[in-house]
């Protein structure tokens, strides 16, 4: 038996990513085990929103390696410990911190209310979690007695706090017949023998097969964060194509339509509402406000209000927890943001910020900037409309035209950004909570913020390579983005096998 990948998620869309690795000997390992959302599902149909169910046997998986902690990635681990996994959950040492956090607000919002149960999944969790330090080599399983060994290492991706891409070394049993790699991997390089202590030959050892798989790569010069770097080598790489068909505006195009967006809510007096996630897009978006009112703090937002006077609402409290994770954390930020902290900047926490906490202070606040229109920026999650304290807003602001709705990042077929984004801009309406809502409000799109490599970037991750894989597996992708990056593949790396795998 050879190794072998199967794509549990993420192969006809964007979200519930989970991918299984299985050794020669029928052992296998997990990367990532995420939530799906709007009207994405597992391939075989048994999983999706509101369906979250393990639909594959727990029992050979030695180990879940999470490549970083957004809901589509990790969001139905609560039921695959549920199905009986008890292996190590593998992450990088800041996605060890924040994971708990991650669990726990999904434990309470789509589970279960029982404070008890919820604090035994997680401290279950805590004692799964094997924190592991970036470009250090973990062994998950040692060679010998006719098994396969397996290493992991992870690299940072750029994407979010602790993200991660995820590099394998798959190595063959050397006590017995050599293991020869998937049909459709790279032919391992030839090993060399050399003579043992008692003058025997030994038998060649093979070279590792190393396999690695993207997670979710970041843009570089995104806030925060340092831009991933490409491995040395990979004979099979599972590669994300969330944006393979289009390139980002540069960052400092980005922060200037960020602005313009800004002032244009403002000039009618009116709220610019922006969904976003908790982790990741909302730490993002505060630094580079921080950094326009810095930078244009005497300038009027909008006529009698400067920029130094505008009001940043974050609500949303998992949001303020991950925040405050980030801070705690800023020894994994870049030299950038560091150089800022040293100026006596806080970029997380400046004085135009406050975060909304509690139900009721958060119904008040709906309630008065829908009465009001009182010019504020209100960051909120979920990123994609599908639920969170961003739904409250849509439902009050959405059929106001003095409002604006600025999307941020990527919006998955099915969901209600997706459906705002796309009928917004045409006077068109969308379901919330079983209410039809008008849309009145001015819908704006900004992809240059979206944390996820564009095309030419992920073209640059592969191109980059010292050894550049034989075969490449496209995923977490629409269609279309996966079929432009596929060709541009082909035609820049002719001996590689790329392959999009089918549900």
């Amino acid at each position: 038996m050879s190794w072998s990948i199967v794509h549990h998620g993420a192969v006809d869309g964007v979200t519930g990513s989970c991918h299984q690795l299985t050794l020669p000997d029928g052992a296998s390992v997990l990367v990532d085990c995420g939530l799906f959302q709007g009207a994405e599902t597992s391939p075989d149909g048994s999983a999706g929103f509101g369906r979250l169910q393990i639909g594959f046997d727990v029992r050979p998986v030695i180990a879940l390696v999470v490549t970083h902690v957004h809901i589509d990635h990790v969001g139905r681990l609560p039921y695959l410990l549920a199905a009986g996994f008890k292996g190590p959950v593998v992450c990088s040492e800041a996605s060890a911190e924040l994971l708990p956090m991650v669990m726990r607000d999904a434990l309470e919002v789509g589970f279960t209310r029982d404070r008890a149960l919820i604090e035994r999944v997680v401290a279950q969790l805590k004692r799964q979690i094997v924190p592991l330090p970036y470009r250090s080599w973990l062994t998950l399983r040692a060679s010998g007695g006719g098994r396969s060994g397996l290493k992991v290492k992870l690299q940072p991706a750029g994407h979010i706090l602790g993200s991660a891409y995820v590099e394998f070394d798959l190595i063959a049993d050397a006590s017995g017949p050599a293991v020869a790699a998937e049909r459709t991997a790279a032919p391992s390089a030839q090993a060399s023998a050399e003579p043992a202590a008692s003058g025997a030959v030994r038998r060649p050892r093979p070279r590792p097969q190393r396999i690695v798989f993207s997670g979710d790569l970041g843009a570089p010069y995104t806030p925060l964060l340092p831009a991933p770097k490409s491995p040395f080598r990979a004979d099979v790489l599972v590669l994300e194509s969330t944006y393979g068909d289009r390139n980002h505006e540069s960052r400092r195009t980005r922060r200037e339509r960020l602005r313009a967006m800004c002032e244009h809510a403002f000039a009618n007096r009116g709220t610019l509402l922006i969904p976003a996630f908790s982790i990741g897009r909302t730490q993002e978006l505060l630094y580079e406000l921080e950094a326009i009112i810095h930078q244009h703090v005497q300038r009027p937002a909008a006529r009698g209000l400067p920029w130094g006077e505008v009001d940043i609402l974050v609500d949303s409290p998992l949001a303020a927890d991950f925040t405050a994770g980030y801070a705690r954390l800023k020894r994994h930020w870049d030299a950038e943001a560091r150089r800022t902290l040293a100026r006596g900047r806080h970029p997380l926490a400046f004085e135009q910020l406050t975060t909304v906490s509690s139900h009721d202070d958060h119904l008040r606040t709906v309630a008065h900037l829908a009465r009001t229109a009182y010019p504020a920026i209100v960051i909120a999650a979920s990123g994609m409309c599908s639920g969170g304290r961003i739904v409250n807003y849509l439902k009050a602001m959405l059929g106001d035209a003095r409002h604006d709705v600025l999307f941020c990042g990527y919006q998955a077929a099915g969901t209600p950004g997706r459906t705002i984004q796309t009928y917004g801009p045409r006077g068109g309406w969308v379901e919330l909570d079983g209410q039809r809502i008008t849309i009145r409000a001015g819908v704006h799109t900004l992809g240059g913020y979206s944390a996820h490599a564009d095309q030419r970037d992920l073209l640059n991750f592969v191109g980059r390579m010292r050894h550049a894989p034989g075969q490449i597996r496209i995923v977490h992708g629409d269609e279309p983005a996966k079929q432009r990056l596929a060709t541009l593949l082909r035609r820049e790396h002719p001996d590689a096998q790329v392959i999009i795998p089918r549900g």
